[in-house]
This record gives C-alpha cells, sequence and structure tokens, in this order.
C-alpha cells in the first residue's frame, strides 16, 4: 500500500475510508475478499493514481471483477503483490535451470555408459583381431568414442557453468528482494517487519549473553499538521529528513527502523544508559536543529521536533514489554510538552 494510503488508515479517517471502501465494493458486486478490501483501500485512497485510474477504467468499460483480475491488479500495483510476482518468477527461473542441468546430466551419464560399452566392445575385440586392418579399425572406433566422450563433457562443462551463473545471478537476485521486503520503501529503514525480526533476535542474544540491550521510539511532533498543511508529498519529505539523521546515527550494530506512520525506532546492542540517552539527545538536537523548505515552493515549513523515549531491558524480559516500556516513555515526553528524551526507568523511580 502507498504511503498516503497508509498514513490514512494511521489516523481517524482509516475508518471512514474502510467503510467507503465497502459500500464501493458492494455498489461495484465485487466481493470483500482481502485481497479485494487491499485494492479497493489503496483506490479510494488514492483515486488519481495508477491503480486507481485502472480501476476507473475497468468500471466503466463494465469489466468483470474476478480473483483472476484482483490477482493481476495486486502483481501490477500492490508492492507485496509485486514482490510476491519476482519471488515467482525467480522460482520458474530455478525450476527451468535445474532441470536443464538435470536433462544435461542425465545424457553425460548416458554417454559415459555408452563409451564403458564401447571400451568393453574394444577389449573383447582386441582379443580376437587378426591382423593390421582389424586394429586399425578397433583404433579408430575407440578413437571417435574417445573424441565423442570429450564433447559431450566439454557440452556438459559449459552447461553447468552457465546454470551456476545463472544461479548465483538469481541468488543475487533473490537477496535483493529479500533486502526490499524487509526494507521501508519511503525513508529506506529497516520496515516494520524486519525491526520486529531484529528486536527479538537482539533480545535472545541479550539474554543467553547477559549483554545490554535498549530500545527506542521517536514520533515527529506534530506530524499530522505537515500533512494537513502541505500535503502529503511535503509530509514525505519531513519523513525522509527524520530516516536520514537516523540512518546516520544507527551503524551497525545499532538498527534504525520506520516503525510506521511518523513513528521510528533505534536498537542499541551492548550500550550503556548514558551512552543511548547521549546518543537520543544528539538525534533530538540534530533532527531540530534545521529549518526546513518544501521542495515544489521553498516555502518555510520551519523546525522539525521528535519525541523520544527508551528502555533498558530488564533480565528476562520480552521483547513485546520491553517495547510497551520504550512507548510509554515516549508518550510520557509527549505529555511533558515534547521535543525531549525521556528513560523508562525514570519514570518507575518517580513512581517508587
Amino acid at each position: 500500500m502507498t504511503e498516503p494510503v497508509e498514513a490514512t488508515l494511521r489516523g481517524p479517517q482509516a475508518y471512514s475510508l474502510a467503510r467507503r471502501a465497502v459500500e464501493a465494493m458492494e455498489a461495484a458486486s465485487v466481493w470483500p475478499t482481502p485481497l479485494n478490501f487491499e485494492l479497493w483501500l489503496q483506490y479510494l485512497g488514492d483515486p488519481e493514481g495508477a491503480l486507481g485510474r485502472e480501476i476507473d477504467r475497468m468500471l466503466a468499460a463494465g469489466e468483470p471483477f474476478t480473483e483472476e483480475t484482483a490477482g493481476i491488479l495486486a502483481a501490477e500495483y500492490l508492492p507485496r503483490g509485486r514482490l510476491t510476482e519476482e519471488i515467482r518468477d525467480a522460482g520458474r527461473v530455478l525450476d527451468r535451470e535445474l532441470s536443464s542441468v538435470t536433462e544435461a546430466i542425465s545424457r553425460a551419464h548416458k554417454a559415459q555408459s555408452d563409451y564403458g560399452r564401447t571400451l568393453e566392445g574394444a577389449a573383447g575385440s582386441l582379443e580376437s583381431a587378426d591382423g593390421a586392418p582389424q586394429l586399425r579399425a578397433i583404433v579408430t572406433g575407440l578413437s571417435d568414442a574417445t573424441h565423442k566422450i570429450r564433447r559431450d563433457n566439454q557440452a556438459l562443462e559449459k552447461k553447468l557453468e552457465l546454470s551456476t551463473r545463472e544461479i548465483a545471478r538469481l541468488s543475487e537476485h533473490l537477496e535483493q528482494v529479500r533486502r526490499d521486503s524487509m526494507t521501508d520503501a519511503l525513508t529506506n529503514l529497516a520496515n516494520r517487519k524486519a525491526f520486529d525480526e531484529q528486536l527479538e533476535s537482539a533480545c535472545e542474544t541479550a539474554l543467553s549473553e547477559g549483554a545490554r540491550l535498549s530500545l527506542a521510539v521517536l514520533d515527529i511532533d506534530h506530524f499530522k499538521r505537515f500533512n494537513d498543511t502541505w500535503g502529503h508529498q511535503t509530509g514525505d519529505q519531513v519523513l525522509r529528513y527524520v530516516a536520514s539523521v537516523l540512518a546516520k546515527a544507527a551503524k551497525s550494530p545499532r538498527v534504525a527502523a520506520r516503525y510506521g506512520g511518523e513513528e521510528f525506532a533505534i536498537i542499541f546492542p551492548r550500550e550503556s544508559l548514558p551512552e543511548v540517552e547521549a546518543a537520543l539527545e544528539a538525534v533530538r538536537k540534530e533532527i531540530g536543529s534545521r529549518s526546513l523548505r518544501r521542495r515544489s515552493t521553498n516555502d518555510e515549513l520551519g523546525a522539525v521536533t521528535v519525541s523520544i523515549g527508551f528502555a533498558h531491558r530488564r533480565a528476562s524480559e520480552t521483547a513485546s514489554s520491553l517495547l510497551g516500556r520504550a512507548d510509554a516513555a515516549l508518550y510520557a515526553s509527549k505529555r511533558s510538552g515534547r521535543n525531549r528524551v525521556t528513560c523508562a526507568d525514570w519514570l518507575d523511580d518517580a513512581a517508587a
């Protein structure tokens, strides 16, 4: 789903859009399957987009909206659909290459068997050979068979080399597809799926090694104002700006991710609370240090600020619990006036 629609679904207009999608599907006699619902949300959320124009064309032409049609539209216009189609294409190529290699190996095996039988026949003929002409015929036959098996082996080697290259290319492509599936398209940070996996892995490592682990969540202050005042494109500009600061601050082994909408997260393995606090204060100050301008008109947007909450993992604490405490610290920052960093431990100390 594209960014403007995703942003709408995380705001107060989400329920209205969902109701409109169901009503529009019913009016068009389209079954409300999960895939159709996603297509219609995208269609109504961005009616001027490529998918919106295509559905408008289909409805105007009275074309039937079948499951096959939905699959084709999803593969063409929905990011997840395109990703699935890429994986299917890669699978088809891999199947073709493996079948081709299997066939080449089968042919080579037959050629080796034929050559073995030729050698056995030649051995028997040598025992009963009578004179030079028969010996020459045997040697000629062996020479021809040897040349043939050499050509077959060379053909097999060439085929294996080409298939090895194609499979290597395919492997690289699939790795890129995997990276794309774990990357937020707008900001190039890790996406929610990647974040969830990384946080679970980091918690397991911290548990097994007794290592430190901290988690921070960040939220852009008054982000809705940017969208409502300047439009989604300017909102996207703000998201990319914040993401660029986080990307610089979260070099490996840290992990920065777009958690959803205008929320971001950073995982801090093996760092102390003072180190994490200092890093987050630096992020907060750098984000607020620039006055942004709207790219299309050069209008002044003003400074962007973020509210931040973070938590240090307790012994045996789950990823869900750690995230919950970091999130509580984030909302404490918002309640305290925004544009600040709050640690969950400070809240615990204050409540004690």
